[in-house]
């Protein structure tokens, strides 16, 4: 059932269907609309310019039936004649063909705009099958454009014939006026007629424009499964591009990993946050964050700040705060400078006892740090971005035994005081 659904095209057109559609030569045409341009503009044409137009066809004929007895004669009186009715016949249709063909050309404009598709006039042999016409003829669109057609014709035809017969007595009264007065009331009679027949012509126009865009739009539907295939196609696929992603955020894991040894020191939790502060006096306003992590990368910053001897301070708020609200390579923010001060103290305090010896300083405890900033511990998104994000094989080996050493580390008192014994340890060897 779930195939046979996707099978069906119950989705809307994509804009890049649309737009290959339109490349195609397919776009939305109501030929209604542009019937009802072109009679709108031959109307408006013949009343705007009314009294010109008579002037014109008045020229014509007085040329045309005014001759002398020796003109009569002349044999090439006949061709200078039809010559002047040419030039007059012209003169006077001119400024309606002008506004008409404007209308042909602006009359797209309302549906789908101008466009010139190569490919719509190219060659195409399936317009050549007999199955295919059938198709096209006893579809719902064949017997809807037959249908507009007899209203159309029925309309315009009723319309016409309206307007003549409630307008019989002046057109019957037009013979027997002086031919300026005829003229004029002639065009005033052409002008009411064209007029209802406009009238009647914009109703289609109004049935048959939103006929047509539906019709354009119901045929370019498309099915789920396409849907699914162009958004693959403009996207990428998702697993591809999810690759990529983990790729790059290995390696800005790499760079991060590569800053740690330039760290002062290591802020953890114990076991499931790290951040790495560094601060060079008078290169910073304040110290930044160089590293950061939770779980396994957490444990792979320990690993490396210990094999390079960066000192290790368990301050699990403070942990918490810096991972939370710094990002990387980013300084610390005001309400932590008190609580960073202290733990940078100790730090210059336990250099000094790695080089001159004495008592090994005690670490910082107490920290102030804001509760607005210890956010708690980790959270989904950041335990699914890290389940997501393996470590490279030489990293996973290493981070797993220091996994099962932090792992054995259960209560938090032990953790503290191991923490202090290895840092006193490391000091005496640096001492030594």
């Amino acid at each position: 059932m779930a195939e046979d659904s996707d099978l069906e095209k119950t989705e809307s057109a994509t804009p890049k269907r649309l737009e290959k559609a339109r490349e195609e030569g397919q776009i939305a045409r109501s030929r209604e609309l542009s019937t009802f341009a072109l009679l709108s503009a031959g109307c408006f044409g013949a009343w705007l310019m009314s009294d010109t137009i008579g002037g014109h066809l008045l020229a014509m004929l007085r040329g045309a039936l005014t001759f002398d007895h020796a003109s009569a004669f002349e044999t090439k009186r006949m061709l200078t004649g039809a010559g002047v009715a040419a030039r007059e016949g012209i003169f006077a249709v001119l400024p309606v063909l002008a506004l008409t063909g404007a209308a042909a050309l602006l009359a797209p404009l309302a549906l789908g705009g101008w466009l010139f598709s190569t490919k719509s006039i190219g060659v195409k042999f399936d317009r050549l099958n007999p199955m295919t016409g059938l198709g096209r003829i006893f579809s719902l669109n064949g017997p809807v454009q037959l249908g507009m057609s007899m209203v159309k014709t029925l309309l315009v035809g009723a319309i016409g014939g309206s307007a003549l017969w409630n307008h019989r007595e002046e057109i019957l009264g037009l013979g027997m006026q002086p031919a300026p007065r005829a003229f004029a009331d002639a065009f005033h009679l052409i002008v009411v007629c064209c007029g209802m027949t406009v009238a009647g012509m914009f109703l289609l126009a109004a049935i048959d424009v939103p006929y047509q865009l539906w019709s354009y739009h119901r045929k370019l539907r498309m099915t789920k499964e396409e849907v699914k295939r162009e958004h693959r196609e403009n996207e990428g696929d998702p697993h591809v591009k999810g690759r990529i992603r983990q790729q790059q955020r290995a390696m800005a894991r790499r760079r991060m990993m590569a800053q740690v040894p330039k760290a002062d020191v290591v802020v953890t939790n114990p076991t499931h946050f790290a951040v790495a502060l560094q601060y060079a006096d008078g290169e910073m306003r304040a110290p930044k964050v160089v590293a950061k992590g939770v779980n396994l990368v957490a444990a792979r910053i320990r690993e490396i700040a210990t094999e390079n001897n960066i000192p290790l301070l368990e301050a699990p708020p403070l942990a918490r705060a810096l991972y939370h609200n710094v990002d990387l390579n980013r300084e610390i923010p005001g309400p932590l400078y008190g609580a960073v001060a202290q733990v940078l103290a100790w730090v210059y305090q336990l250099k000094r006892f790695r080089e001159h010896g004495g008592d090994v300083p005690m670490a910082p405890t107490d920290l102030d740090v804001p509760p607005e900033l210890d956010k708690g511990g980790v959270s989904d998104e950041d335990a699914a971005e890290e389940a997501d994000e393996t470590l490279s094989p030489e990293d996973g080996a290493a981070t797993n035994t220091a996994a099962a050493a932090n792992a054995a580390n259960a209560a938090p008192n032990q953790a503290s005081t191991a923490g202090r014994a290895d840092t006193a340890r490391d000091g005496n060897e640096g001492a030594t």
